[in-house]
Parts: C-alpha cells; structure tokens; sequence
C-alpha cells in the first residue's frame, strides 16, 4: 500500500495559544509603582516567603516607614478597621483605591484626602511615611496598622524590608513597635549573595 505522510491540523492548537493570551492579558492586575525605591542589605540565607498572606514594612534610605498588606480584599478590610479605629468614614471610591495601591507611608489624618486624588496625582505625592516615633507628639501610627492587619489578614506573615542605608533610630522603632505588639516572629527581606567559598588558598 502507498505509504502517506502524517499531516496534524495545529490550527485549534494556534487558536488556543491566543485564547490563553488573551485571557491572561485580560485578568491579570499589575500593581503600582511603590511610592520608595529600597537596597537592602545581602545575605547568604535563602527562605522563600509566602505569595500570599503578607506584611511588609519598608524602611526607606531617609528613615521613613511604608506599609503594605498583599490581598486586596485584606486592605479593604484593613483600612474600614483603621477608619473605625481612628473615627474616620472611608467611601467605596477610597477604599477600592485602597485596595488597589501600593505600599501607603501616610499619617491616617491624611489618608482621605490622597485616596481622592487621581492616580497620577496620588504618584506625585510625596509620603511623609507613617508615624512610629510617639516621642514627637505623634502617635505611634505603625502599631495601629500591625494590629488591624493581623486581624484583616488572617494573621499574616511579618517581613522587614529595609535600606542598608536606613538610619538606626527608624530601625530601632519598627523592631520595638514590632516587640509591643508581641510580633516576636518575623523576616527580614534582603538580596541573595554568593555564598562563601570553601576552598582554601594554597
């Protein structure tokens, strides 16, 4: 019998690569800009964090303190417990602007005001970060926010991202803001660094 050539039809194949695509350029939510640029430190420890279900407290090269919590439906929750903590009403246009933001380094007296800004608007802002020094007439701002997102977050994990060039004295009042709270367990974000060779010169 006359032997023919195998022919496979890659059109539904094609047609389902660009479906794919499509979908996930659709669904998929990029999140902004953070408001801080940061170097931390390198370490030779490797740990991988959770994706989902975490704070982060960033530590900017000036000292000042950022905060995030990873899940939208968390920092909606997060910041209707900061309103009724500090007695402040939030509309569904701040908290969906909430929700859908980056890292917030702001004193809560000044939170509505920039969730009302056009998103453009709120990327020219320049966050004074939040207050952790009650030394200075201020109230420590950044134990309110641990506390809310513990309860909003389902007990999230904990991580420091610090500047190596942070100050000590900012430092020094997230880890003791960190220890009033009871928050004894959690991570410090750094970038990798080779590890030490264990070859000897001879």
């Amino acid at each position: 019998m006359p032997r023919t050539s195998v022919f496979i039809d890659m059109t539904p194949m094609v047609d389902m690569a660009f479906l794919l695509v499509t979908f996930f350029i659709l669904t998929t939510s990029f999140r902004p800009d953070e408001p801080v640029h940061v170097n931390t430190p390198s370490s030779t420890w490797t740990s991988t964090p959770p994706e989902h279900g975490k704070v982060t407290i960033t530590i900017a090269p000036d000292g000042r303190v950022f905060f995030d919590l990873d899940n939208q439906n968390y920092r909606r929750d997060l910041l209707q417990r900061m309103g009724d903590t500090y007695g402040i009403t939030f509309t569904p246009d701040q908290l969906n602007a909430f929700a859908t933001g980056s890292s917030i380094g702001l004193p809560m007296s000044a939170m509505g005001g920039y969730l009302d800004l056009d998103p453009d608007d709120r990327k020219k802002v320049e966050q004074p970060g939040i207050p952790v020094d009650s030394t200075k007439n201020t109230s420590n701002e950044l134990g309110v926010w641990l506390v809310n997102a513990r309860l909003a977050g389902n007990n999230p994990v904990i991580l420091i991202k610090g500047d190596q060039q942070a100050n000590y004295p900012s430092v020094k009042y997230v880890f003791k803001t960190l220890q009033d709270r009871k928050v004894n367990k959690f991570g410090l974000i750094t970038s990798e660094e080779a590890a030490p060779s264990t070859n000897q010169l001879k």
